[in-house]
């Protein structure tokens, strides 16, 4: 059993303040420390559970936030960009389970830290016509690439919005948002304890269970709205995109794949105006 494992920084426990997200202080330093305490506790479930391989993918900013040397030794670790599959990098080692560790609600929404992909840039994405977050884009991916969102972690607005999508997947909800950066949480050990512990039994369920098949792409329709007029008028310089009002745009691409990629392109293009 083949396991890949995303983790982003929002949904940790105790994580609530931009400032813990943001590299270059103290309260980073902790958040990235619990970040990769829930990564390694799942990483140890993953293993007891019966997992033969596992990967651990760095999914948060500059994709450089976890420890490798507080990791359990035979996880295989994921740092850096920019890369092909982003958030889920490794699904082409062909895990048969992916995990969503400290994930977070989409955009707009009453979650903690709530975003999707770059919340200088965009406001929501739509993918053939439903609203999708980071777990929905890159869950539609994992399962183009013939793997499971079997179990995800964040707070409980992400859990609810989320679960629809992955109906026979464990959460683990490690905090109640109370707003966009306060929240009722788990302490970090306990956030662990019931992580390692949906790891392993998930992992142990899915033994003997027929691995999914690679699908055959489908297309994919994404409507996009941005934060201002002028993020708009520098992503419809991409051909590829077709300008629906101030603030709105639309393309369509031969797979999940490509609209991720596409998606991940105008993020980094929005760092121009900053």
């Amino acid at each position: 059993m083949k396991v890949l494992i995303s983790v982003d920084i929002e949904g940790v426990a105790g994580v609530v303040n931009p400032e813990q997200t943001r590299a270059g202080n103290s309260e980073y330093e902790r958040a990235r420390r619990w970040m990769t305490l829930e990564a390694n506790a799942a990483i140890e479930g993953a293993f007891a559970g019966g997992a033969t391989h596992v990967w651990v993918n760095d999914s948060h900013g500059g994709f450089r936030n976890l420890l490798p040397d507080m990791l359990d030794a035979r996880a295989n670790v994921i740092l850096g960009k920019p890369r092909t599959l982003g958030m889920t990098a490794g699904l082409e080692y062909g895990p048969q389970l992916v995990f969503m560790i400290g994930y977070h609600a989409m955009a707009q929404s009453r979650g903690v830290l709530a975003h999707t992909i770059n919340s200088f840039a965009f406001t929501h994405v739509k993918m053939n016509g439903r609203e999708v977050g980071e777990a929905g884009l890159y869950g539609a991916l994992a399962s183009e690439y013939g793997a499971r969102v079997a179990l995800l972690s964040g707070d409980d607005v992400f859990a609810e919005e989320t679960k629809p999508l992955f109906p026979e997947a464990t959460f683990v909800v490690t905090k109640h948002a109370t707003g966009y950066a306060s929240g009722s949480t788990l302490t970090p050990e306990r956030a662990c304890i019931a992580i390692r512990q949906a790891a392993t039994d998930v992992v142990a369920s899915h033994a003997g269970r027929d691995a999914l098949q690679r699908a055959t792409p489908q297309p994919v329709d994404i409507e996009l709205r941005v934060q201002t007029t002028a993020l708009a008028d520098l992503f419809g310089q991409m051909p590829s995109l077709e300008r629906v009002d101030g603030v709105t745009l639309r393309f369509s691409t031969p797979s999940v794949e490509h609209a991720v990629r596409t998606l991940n392109c105008l993020s980094a293009m929005s760092f121009m105006l900053r």
